[in-house]
């Protein structure tokens, strides 16, 4: 790296690290009093809001991270435009290329520690903020869901009518165990509960059918105790649940569901997608950044700034739209999740045709 690499990236990283503590200034005040009443409702303490603001900074930093590292590629570039800085790198024989090496580099460091924060990292702190926002923002959650159906080995599959979360219990519970498209063992009960002393599930009610070729086993009961590959937690709230997974966490779950046939598996394929997406978004931003604000505007470095921040809105809208088409249509959640960066990828390289060398 030349003297001017490190003069361009110091002032890069810098201004980046400025506008990401004002950014989170202004919406943790935004956030506290919004939460206020919530916070008051249930007598809170500061100590006890504390470790809650806690995961919730370094969680919103991350999530601001392209927006923010775009807005500090526009305003270091518009600055050293409107000092001349550019127009004499240039003229001395700097390609546009070498100047924007500096740039990549710290988009590059920021977007890998962004990428191994929000992989491993700040998943552990959602927990604390996801528990705290269920526990005092949150209505109280019930479990609406009606026939249930879940693979929980091989070749044994559960079913419920309905469950209650709040009492632990299934209704019309059936367990079948198939083999070669064969059904070998049905399992029926009016009702199944969660034992939390034993860790066990207790049907109550139940008939047990066994079928060897033509001849059937009928067995009956009152209760009986069972352990199943289910537990309460599989009914529980899953606000959040994705945000507090760590990339192997998240794939092992991914894999689960999987199994059991879930219908809310894409939810956390798009949260993977995504944190493999944002780093490269950090990258692509400051591109554009740098390109739309590197030349010389008579009326200041005002209009580039506010071109910057429009962009930036624009970005973050395309990107809430773009998710919401993901998790709500059958359109391929990799393509609907990276849609942004390929969209302003391409306005990158348009605008790069016009920037001044």
């Amino acid at each position: 790296m030349k003297l001017l690499d490190k003069y361009i990236l110091k002032k890069f990283l810098s201004t980046f690290i400025f506008v990401v503590l004002i950014i989170l200034a202004i919406v943790t005040v935004i956030d506290y009093t919004e939460k206020n009443d919530d916070f008051m409702e249930h007598n809170l303490s500061l100590l006890e809001i504390l470790p809650y603001y806690g995961a919730f900074i370094p969680w919103i930093g991350n999530l601001i991270t392209p927006i923010t590292i775009f807005i500090a590629a526009v305003f270091v570039t518009s600055k050293m435009a409107g000092h001349t800085e550019i127009v004499a790198m240039l003229a001395s024989g700097m390609s546009f290329r070498r100047f924007l090496f500096p740039y990549m580099l710290g988009a590059g460091i920021v977007g890998l520690a962004s990428f191994f924060l929000n992989a491993y990292i700040i998943p552990d702190a959602n927990k604390t903020r996801i528990a705290f926002e269920t526990a005092y923002v949150k209505k109280p959650f019930y479990f609406t869901d009606r026939d249930i159906h879940l693979k929980i080995a091989p070749n044994t599959y559960a079913y419920m009518e309905s469950y209650n979360n709040q009492r632990d219990v299934g209704y019309r519970f059936t367990l079948e165990l198939i083999e070669d498209k064969i059904l070998k063992e049905k399992l029926s009960a009016r009702r199944i509960e969660w034992d939390s002393a034993q860790s066990k599930w207790k049907v109550r009610d139940w008939d047990l059918r066994k079928f060897n070729g033509m001849e059937e086993i009928v067995e009956k009961g009152r209760e009986m105790d069972t352990v199943l590959n289910i537990t309460p937690k599989d009914f529980g709230n899953t606000y959040g649940l994705q945000e507090t997974l760590t990339l192997s966490e998240l794939n092992d779950y991914i894999s689960l569901l999987k199994e059991r046939g879930a219908d809310n598996v894409k939810i956390y394929l798009i949260e993977r997608y995504i944190r493999f997406m944002a780093p490269f978004a950090a990258i692509i931003l400051t591109f554009i950044g740098v390109v739309v604000s590197s030349k010389k505007k008579r009326g200041g470095t005002g209009f580039q700034i506010a071109l910057g921040f429009v962009i930036a809105f624009v970005f973050i809208i395309f990107f809430i739209l773009s998710k919401a088409i993901a998790e709500n249509s059958s359109m391929n959640p990799i393509l609907a999740v990276w849609l942004p960066n390929i969209t302003f990828s391409i306005v990158g390289l348009i605008l790069y045709k016009f920037v001044p060398r």
